[in-house]
């Protein structure tokens, strides 16, 4: 063949090619694919712009197809704003614009997001809408566009300055801080959502009193209720607020039923008179957390049935005070960095090298584990009354084996190279989706482990399942029931 006709063949061939990429078709069997049918907004607050969704629009057909246009149903009157290939259609009239092609085996983007306004109800309510494709052929196609909504209320810079009782019937959000000033109680009753924006915490100089139930618990969180993955919300991340702080004259706080997660921090009680009780923590839950759970810095505290865990500071640091701990659970499985803190950390040492003494330290029919083979650390100034100071009692711990019979009281200790090593010993860690539940597994080390005189003050675990049923309670915060 001469290098003539090859020249012509090779341009016949791309002619060819580019004919075959640039044709379309009006077959009424082609049509368009969608990445998903239903593109679904999760609980957001009502005035508050959602976060972006994808939709692709996939022409997975041999020839091209036009679309003629790309609308919403409800037109103008749609919350919803759509961005086809760059093109906003919120800013046409109608919600509608014209004149899209999808080459063969190619696709458009579609990017979705809405805001939905005040109900009139506080109830959670749903607003529909659908996103419309109407193909040179004539076939009309469809997504479905589902965003459901509740009403909140917001705050910035907010101070209570008097004895104030917070609503439970919507969501409330602060921006940069809550202060509870000296003098003021703040009450939040079952149900009530404190939703707080990045940067943003509560400082309480007065006084707390959270009084949430096993069905209506007291919830402290961030304020993002989008997801980061598909599989993973936001509200499951540390360090999307900052967290609660209880100033040195705060006292008398009173927590039940309380879940704060999410934040830098969960609790920091700092330093107040010994002999007055700073905070009563009891069935509540800190976890995944930024920095530390429970702070206590030279306070006294007494925490029930409580979970403090998965954090990247420790779950329990006790700066001196008196503190007791009954029928809880610190676990320490914090999954986004391996130099997590302790489970517990005991010390009479500040950061400035104050000395905090360590009245007692108390902990009765507890669970301290997590990852790391000791998960029970201290830190001490020399010549100093702490060893007397702490005790163990009935409890599942993860630490090196003493022989101290004063101190460790009926202990079982967790071994990581055994078959009830610490993961071994629990009903759920998934470190995938960040979903954990800390009931003993059916042959778990923690079961029938607990002292029963002292679980008698505490018949329930803290999700209301009865501990003294089989007269065998189990330490810590949950108590095993066959299924």
């Amino acid at each position: 063949m001469s290098n003539c006709k090859f020249f012509v063949l090779l341009l016949l061939v791309a002619f060819l090619a580019c004919d075959d990429y640039d044709s379309f078709t009006t077959d009424r069997s082609a049509t368009l694919q969608f990445s998903q049918d239903t593109v679904r907004f999760d609980t957001l607050l009502s005035t508050v712009p959602s976060a972006t969704k994808t939709l692709v629009v996939y022409n997975h057909g041999d020839k091209g197809l036009r679309i003629r246009s790309i609308g919403l149903e409800r037109g103008a009157a749609s919350p919803f704003r759509v961005n086809v290939d760059g093109q906003d259609l919120s800013r046409t009239e109608r919600n509608l614009a014209a004149d899209f092609e999808v080459r063969r085996r190619d696709s458009i983007i579609v990017r979705i997001e809405v805001t939905l306004p005040v109900n009139a109800s506080d109830s959670v309510f749903e607003l529909t809408d659908r996103l419309l494709f109407s193909l040179e052929s004539g076939i009309e196609q469809s997504a479905a566009l589902v965003a459901s909504s509740q009403n909140a209320e917001f705050h910035r810079g907010w101070v209570i300055t008097a004895d104030t009782t917070l609503t439970a019937s919507h969501p409330i959000v602060v921006y940069d801080s809550l202060v509870v000033a000296a003098g003021a109680c703040l009450t939040l009753p079952a149900g009530t959502q404190l939703m707080f924006h990045e940067g943003a915490g509560m400082i309480v100089h007065g006084r707390l009193e959270a009084t949430g139930t096993l069905d209506a618990p007291v919830v402290l969180r961030g304020d993002r209720t989008d997801h980061i993955f598909d599989y993973l919300p936001y509200d499951r991340l540390p360090a999307r607020w900052e967290g609660v702080r209880l100033a040195p004259e705060s006292a008398g706080n009173t927590l039940e039923y309380v879940d704060v997660h999410g934040g830098n921090y969960g609790i920091l009680a700092d330093s107040a008179l010994a002999d007055t009780l700073k905070l009563k923590l009891t069935n509540s839950r800190l976890h995944m957390l930024g920095g530390d759970g429970l702070r206590i810095t030279a306070a006294r505290v007494e925490v029930e049935n409580t979970e403090i865990s998965n954090t990247l500071g420790h779950c329990v640091m006790l700066k001196g005070g008196a503190s007791t701990f009954t029928h809880c659970t610190l676990a320490q499985f914090y999954p986004l960095d391996a130099a997590r803190g302790d489970a517990l950390r005991l010390t009479n040492r500040g950061e400035d090298d104050t000395y905090y003494p360590l009245h007692a330290a108390t902990f009765v029919n507890c669970v301290i584990t997590g990852y790391a083979e000791d998960v029970l650390m201290g830190s001490w100034f020399e010549n100093q009354d702490y060893v007397a100071n702490y005790r163990f009692q009935n409890c599942f711990i993860a630490t090196e084996v003493t022989d101290d019979p004063a101190t460790f009281i009926n202990i079982v200790y967790d071994d990581p190279e055994s078959e009830t090593a610490s993961w071994r010993n629990f009903k759920l860690l998934d470190t995938h989706a960040f979903v954990y539940d800390f009931t003993p597994d059916s042959l778990s080390a923690i079961r029938g482990i607990a002292d029963i005189s002292a679980s008698t003050s505490l018949p329930l675990d803290r999700l209301g399942r009865d501990r003294l049923k089989d007269a065998k309670p189990d330490a810590g915060c949950y108590q095993f029931v066959p299924q």
